[in-house]
């Protein structure tokens, strides 16, 4: 019995204490209803009132411009200004037209064709034939004769800091100052035959930073993966003489378009022959009354 009535008080408790749950959550929903409204009201109230304000400081301000303009006035008139009064804006103003007289025709029409025949003949006389524009680089044709290769003289020569395969440069390309070159040839190139050596330069490449110098040309070498040499120009050649084509004749790019990809089409077409010739589609390379261009030992092989 005495369990039971303790089961009993048990549940009154529980549910006494959820009733009050509940109520206790209605009333924080209303509370927070009212508070609501009470915010609501308290913002309108507050935009009515900065309105009110406003307006009531815009009239005062309309109010001080009239009574400065009517002194303005008083004063302009004391000082022998007259005042002009403008037009009413619902008032239009009344155009008067004009007559305009009749145009006279013109009598001597067929008299004037013979001048006017007369001036075209004239401007047809005057035009004189007009020369052909040069054509531009996306007109050019892609070929070897975009390459600006010059002969070149290797003045001083070094192991680059950073990187042991490299060597750098200063190149005499017949310019009024050296260029900076750095060349990946020292695995099969020793340095001292690079010092003071005749080569032959792309002198239009982008210049480009390689593991951090700047290189302002290529040295053109064959080159068949196990080995590369560099192309020796022909004797007497001297810093400055250009590489020339024959059936070539266009004039270089200032600078190659690393967009356009000139030297990407042009180059697969390098190569040397069987007589270790460096040829351009199996042209040899050139320089003008001094001769071809060869390689010591590598035949057949790409020229890059």
């Amino acid at each position: 019995m005495f369990r039971l009535l303790t089961k009993m008080s048990q549940e009154y408790t529980l549910s006494a204490f959820l009733r009050r749950s509940n109520l206790a959550e209605e009333k924080l929903v209303v509370l927070r209803q009212h508070l609501q409204k009470i915010k609501d009201q308290a913002v309108s109230s507050a935009i009515k009132e900065k309105e009110s304000r406003l307006r009531s400081e815009n009239e005062s301000l309309k109010q001080k411009v009239a009574n400065l303009k009517t002194q303005l006035i008083a004063m302009e008139t004391v000082n022998g200004i007259q005042q002009v009064k403008m037009p009413n804006k619902s008032a239009q103003p009344t155009v008067q037209r004009e007559e305009k007289p009749p145009k006279a025709k013109p009598e001597t029409v067929k008299a004037e064709a013979p001048k006017k025949e007369t001036k075209k003949s004239k401007a047809k006389q005057d035009e004189k034939p007009k020369k052909a524009a040069p054509k531009t680089n996306e007109q050019k044709p892609v070929d070897v004769s975009r390459l600006d290769m010059r002969v070149a003289k290797i003045v001083t020569v070094k192991h680059h800091p950073d990187a042991e395969s490299l060597y750098m440069e200063e190149i005499d390309v017949g310019e009024e100052s050296l260029r900076s070159v750095v060349t990946g040839v020292v695995k099969h190139i020793p340095i001292d035959q690079m010092q003071d050596r005749m080569v032959v330069l792309m002198c239009n490449l982008k210049p480009a930073k390689m593991r951090g110098v700047l290189s302002q040309a290529m040295v053109m070498c064959a080159d068949n993966v196990e080995n590369i040499e560099i192309i020796d120009p022909p004797a007497g050649s001297v810093p400055g003489d250009k590489i020339s084509f024959d059936g070539y004749p266009g004039e270089p790019d200032a600078m190659l378009n690393p967009k356009k990809k000139v030297w990407e089409k042009v180059q697969p077409d390098l190569k040397t022959n069987d007589e270790c010739v460096a040829c351009y589609k199996g042209v040899p390379f050139k320089v003008e009354g001094k001769g071809i261009c060869k390689v010591q030992t590598l035949k057949n092989c790409r020229i890059k």
